[in-house]
């Protein structure tokens, strides 16, 4: 079989080259080079150590290694996609993005297509159903990415290997330093390289601007204070904000207006809601429910180890909503919802959160 790896130089995927030379596969190996747009060409995520890495490991275990340039692709898919959600006042999602869009999408027209499969370090596994390939959560709660994937095609999934799906992240740790792999004591990066060194704000400034609004409490109406743009702040956002007599949540934002509306309280009951309406629900690999009204679900609609019980109804226009049996926090438009079985094992469904 005829496998390429996708290789950071973290521990993961390190251990993904690892495993699969265990099996007797020598797979190619290929490292993903993304970054920012700047006037005078592309700044680099921090990516020298990871290459190092990464041409170790081919060395080492007698594998094929090329590195792919995606910064065009890149900035046309990802970061256009955060600018112009943040600019709507939508909650955007850059990791799912670029999963969709780069690491299984660009990189799949560049190379991936002459490959049967590509591994990955996610954490994640796959299921068959009737012959059918479901992304499916991983054994490791806490380091399941399966809502990461969830905007993935049906013919992406059915082309992914996860090699360490199976593992406790312990465990991958422990068979890193077994085989003295030079990344197994460094530690996890934090999402993609969406932004490099640039502080997020600074980015945002950059190509929206500034201007200066009311921060108004939602209970009373009454002004207190200003900032310097709705599309700084994101639904269920605490610090930052300069109010004193905290602490204050953002809870709404009037993006016609200019206004952020704010709640005050470590738990305030403005934060939450139990309705998440879904712009375009779909099914990942396919429909295992027919009929969804009442549907008993387990979701999520941020990444957390947590599962939320919920319940699928259809409205008259169509669109899909979860009902939560509990209130959820922070529920913000442009955001992804995960929809699992009721065993939180398969991914059916997805939708974006409107």
């Amino acid at each position: 079989m005829n496998i390429a790896a996708l290789v950071s130089g973290g521990v993961d995927s390190s251990v993904v080259v690892h495993l699969l030379k265990e099996q007797g596969i020598t797979p190619d190996i290929f490292y993903i080079r993304i970054g920012m747009e700047e006037e005078d060409g592309f700044i680099d995520c921090p990516a020298e150590e990871d290459i190092e890495i990464t041409q170790w490991l081919a060395r080492h275990y007698g594998c094929r290694f090329e590195e792919v340039n995606l910064h065009r692709e890149y900035w046309d898919s990802v970061v256009t996609y955060t600018i112009d959600a943040v600019r709507r006042g939508l909650t955007p999602n850059p990791d799912i993005m670029c999963n969709k869009l780069i690491k299984f999408g660009a990189f799949n027209e560049r190379r991936g297509h002459d490959y049967d499969r590509i591994a990955t370090g996610h954490y994640a596994t796959t299921a068959t159903l009737d012959g059918t390939t479901f992304l499916a959560t991983a054994v490791d709660p806490v380091k399941d990415q399966t809502d990461f994937l969830s905007q993935l095609s049906y013919p992406q999934i059915a082309k992914l290997m996860f090699p360490i799906g199976h593992l406790m992240k312990s465990e991958v740790r422990a068979i890193a330093t077994e085989a003295r792999l030079p990344s197994a004591t460094r530690k996890d990066s934090q999402g993609i390289c969406f932004l490099g060194k640039i502080n997020y704000n600074d980015f945002l400034r950059r190509y929206l601007g500034e201007r200066e609004g009311k921060i108004v409490e939602l209970e009373t109406g009454r002004v207190l204070g200003t900032h310097h743009g709705f599309w700084f702040h994101t639904i269920g956002q605490r610090k930052g904000l300069g109010l004193s007599g905290g602490p204050w949540f953002v809870v709404k934002k009037d993006c016609a207006e200019n206004v952020l509306y704010v709640s005050q309280g470590y738990d305030p009951a403005a934060q939450y809601g139990t309705e998440i309406r879904l712009a375009d629900y779909h099914y990942l690999s396919a429909d295992i429910w027919g009929d969804i009204e009442g549907r008993p679900v387990k979701f999520k609609i941020r990444h957390t180890p947590e599962f939320a019980d919920g319940t699928l109804a259809v409205d008259t226009d169509g669109t899909v909503t979860i009902h939560s049996a509990t209130p959820i926090q922070g529920i913000a438009a442009g955001q992804y919802a995960t929809i699992y079985d009721t065993d939180a094992h398969l991914v059916v469904a997805a939708g974006t959160i409107c």
